[in-house]
């Protein structure tokens, strides 16, 4: 699992603390003052945690989702956010144990499953992970990623050719066509098929977008890593 670097060192990380916290603040404190003007508050909070996930301010979407959770602790999918948050900055017990409330608040929460099932692949269960997707998929059965993070753990336990029957699943639904590509080519390269990965390398580069700016875009590091594979490949 990658972990993720919240902050520089030195006195860069506490002013950029400093001002995560109050810009925190200052949206609870908004969120506080027009709580009886709309009721889009809540859904409008947890937009705002997950941007600010999604631009790497991990401690704001954090304490922002913290906030939510104060007032409905009753929330499975708030859990499950937060859960992810957690994942995605290298907490991965906290998010385990925001995936089990998740779960244990509402059961038929695919999403929950589908993320637990990447907490226990990253640990290396990958039985383990197996079961949630499969939970997952049999409560969504178009859920894409779910789908695709089976085909990974199928291939990671040396199951070629079920890999392929999920990715192959998974392209039907014309969604993530780069990710799924990229991971089948990659299923057809370790399983020694390097005609089939080498075509699959190049569609997924024809669908991945190009190289961001921001270095930790996952479609921008996958790009990197078809590219890479290709190489070794062709080389």
């Amino acid at each position: 699992m990658n972990s993720y670097s919240l902050f520089s060192s030195g006195d860069e990380k506490i002013h950029r603390y400093k001002a995560v916290v109050n810009t925190t603040f200052e949206r609870q404190k908004l969120w506080q003052h027009e709580r009886n003007a709309t009721a889009d508050d809540d859904s409008y909070l947890r937009s705002s945690a997950l941007q600010s996930a999604k631009e790497g301010n991990y401690v704001e979407a954090i304490a922002l989702l913290n906030q939510l959770i104060h007032c409905y602790p009753d929330n499975a999918i708030d859990y499950n956010n937060r859960g992810l948050i957690y994942f995605q900055c290298g907490e991965s017990q906290k998010a385990f144990i925001d995936y089990n409330t998740a779960l244990q608040l509402n059961p038929k929460l695919a999403p929950a499953y589908n993320n637990r099932a990447n907490y226990y692949a990253a640990c290396g269960e990958l039985h383990s992970a197996i079961e949630d997707y499969d939970r997952a998929l049999d409560l969504n059965p178009s859920h894409v990623r779910a789908w695709v993070n089976r085909g990974i753990t199928l291939r990671d336990l040396d199951q070629y050719q079920e890999a392929i029957d999920n990715f192959e699943i998974a392209l039907l639904f014309g969604q993530l066509f780069g990710n799924i590509l990229a991971e089948r080519g990659r299923t057809y390269h370790l399983w020694g098929d390097w005609n089939w990965a080498i075509a699959d390398y190049r569609h997924a580069l024809n669908h991945l977008p190009q190289h961001s700016t921001t270095k930790d875009e996952p479609a921008s590091r996958l790009r990197l890593q078809v590219e890479n594979w290709l190489e070794e490949l062709l080389s």
